[in-house]
């Protein structure tokens, strides 16, 4: 007599293999039922544990075909003889990746307002930037920018961010930035006349920014006022980038602008 399998699923409607991956601490998922995205933490039986790069855990079975890895639906499982171990830290103080290939770049955008401002968020946020597939272009001024944006023409699939310098009420980069109307468009800004305000005084050995007279060149009064050279303020600017190893070096108003900003751009609308 011929011997039946006692599975009657015709092999077209059999769900495909899929690989099983080592739930490895620094390994980033998503699970597709809630979306949410996170790097490995630890891994204990039947549970693997999340942190997204805001510092939020959640906890979820170890299902198979539960995880999705680059796109692609996998079954993570747990690692062989690993003790959980805690990932390390990126500059901005996500959670690191190792080894990971930046993503394909998003059709969305981050403009940041001067070349020393996006020095510094490409030396503090280059990574989590890379791994969400945004791209941080130099913008020169505020001057045109409805007309940049306009230009830009932001949608659901492609947001728009702007970082500005000395964004507060009354001034003309305010007035310039409330008129960018656009729903797919978000302009922020940090409240220091330059970004190197935003360096925290203790980060560079000095008690506190001085306060330069309204009308005098801020950077030069700066360097003058604290013994620095003023004759060369992109090699200062350097030598004060040097000395920001991470996210505790920089004030948090600027923390929370450039969040919102990543936030913004890679949330779908």
């Amino acid at each position: 007599m011929r011997q039946y399998s006692a599975d009657l699923t015709p092999p077209w409607k059999k769900p495909r293999p899929v690989p099983e991956v080592p739930a490895d601490p620094g390994l980033v998922v998503e699970e597709p039922g809630t979306g949410f995205c996170g790097a490995v933490i630890r891994c204990e039986a039947g549970t693997v544990t999340l942190e997204d790069r805001f510092g939020k855990h959640r906890v979820f079975p170890l299902e198979p075909r539960g995880f999705l890895l680059e796109g692609k639906v996998v079954t993570l499982v747990r690692p062989s003889g690993a003790a959980p171990a805690r990932p390390s830290r990126t500059a901005s103080g996500s959670v690191a990746v190792p080894g990971a290939r930046a993503r394909v770049a998003r059709a969305g955008r981050i403009y940041v307002e001067g070349r020393h401002d996006a020095e510094l968020v490409e030396k503090v946020w280059g990574d989590d930037l890379r791994i969400e597939g945004v791209v941080v272009e130099y913008l020169e001024g505020v001057d045109d920018l409805p007309s940049i944006v306009a230009e830009f023409a932001p949608g659901p699939d492609a947001r728009l961010g702007v970082l500005v310098d000395h964004l507060v009420p009354g001034t003309k980069e305010w007035r310039i930035a409330e008129s960018v109307t656009s729903e797919h468009a978000l302009v922020v800004g940090h409240p220091y006349i330059d970004i190197w305000e935003a360096v925290k005084p203790s980060a560079l050995g000095i008690e506190a920014w001085p306060r330069i007279p309204h009308g005098q060149d801020w950077k030069t009064g700066v360097c003058r006022a604290l013994g620095w050279p003023s004759e060369n303020t992109g090699a200062v600017w350097q030598a004060i980038l040097k000395r920001v190893g991470s996210y505790k070096d920089l004030e948090p108003e600027l923390l929370g602008r450039v969040e919102e900003l990543i936030d913004f751009v890679t949330t779908p609308a």
